[in-house]
């Protein structure tokens, strides 16, 4: 797992180093790098929407077959797979495209950490030199975010060659909330999140009682609760990750949801244009 999310968070390295190289700012490189990102995620994103309308619809079949085999477990497995089977459709598609997403996340958050290994592909031995002069100069001998550190301290010292500019409107994205809590700044991105994580709540909540239908009223209001815990823990547990983070993290969860929130009403309208025709 370790070496898959180490060649995705290089890969990530080289199209956000190559977008910087063009706009020579860290914040702007993130917002296009994410734009990217979802575009090449697009495709999975689609087939991951056809997936949860397609389930939905075999709620009441389901509970067809669960009512009938409830005493036979193993003619109620079988059934159930048949059903999946002649509907073309996996139990276990969103599994796999949730567990992808996730490597996605943890490739990002690796890249973010450590912008000089993924982003400069720069060689080891010379951060660990770097590592030294930021140390001899009052830097922090155990952070966990010693890149960052070496990026911050460059500003002002010559023997440093890792300048990447991460003042994003007036916000450092090196800044770790953590390590600031007296900056108000470092509240400005996640709190933003927040926001439009609670939007996007909304939003899918709003899409899912639209789509709720009296035969299978019972299963889709599971699946609307699932969802909603889903919703209010999602957006906890990356805002708990954003403030041991560097902000540029917090960027990128923010403008992936705002993204998230467009994609999602733009293919929601579109398959149900289509499913009308």
């Amino acid at each position: 797992m370790g070496k898959l999310i180490g060649f995705f968070a290089g890969l990530f390295g080289y199209v956000l180093n190559f977008i910087y190289q063009f706009v020579k700012n860290y914040g702007l490189s993130i917002i296009i790098f994410s734009i990217v990102i979802k575009i090449i995620m697009l495709p999975l994103s689609i087939k991951q929407q056809k997936t949860f309308n397609k389930t939905a619809k075999l709620q009441v079949k389901l509970k067809e077959i669960q009512d009938k085999y409830a005493n036979d477990q193993t003619r109620l497995a079988q059934e159930t797979m048949d059903l999946y089977k002649s509907e073309n459709l996996s139990p276990f598609s969103g599994c796999l495209s949730s567990l992808f997403q996730f490597i996605i996340l943890l490739s990002i958050f690796f890249l973010v950490r450590q912008p000089l290994t993924y982003m400069l592909r720069m060689d080891n031995d010379k951060i660990k030199e770097y590592t030294q002069i930021v140390q001899e100069n009052g830097g922090a001998k155990n952070s966990n975010y010693q890149e960052i550190e070496i990026i911050r301290q460059a500003k002002n010292n010559d023997k440093i060659d890792a300048d990447i500019d991460m003042n994003f409107l007036g916000l450092d994205l090196s800044k770790v909330p953590s390590q600031n809590w007296n900056d108000f700044t470092v509240y400005i991105i996640p709190g933003l999140y927040v926001i439009s994580s609670i939007v996007s709540m909304k939003i899918t909540t709003r899409m899912t009682r639209k789509k709720k239908d009296d035969e299978n009223s019972d299963e889709e209001d599971m699946t609307a609760q699932l969802n909603k815990q889903m919703s209010i823990m999602m957006p906890i547990l990356s805002v708990s990750i954003a403030a041991i983070a560097p902000l540029g993290l917090a960027l990128y969860w923010l403008v992936n949801n705002i993204l998230m929130m467009i994609e999602k009403i733009v293919l929601n309208k579109f398959m149900v244009s289509k499913e009308g025709e």
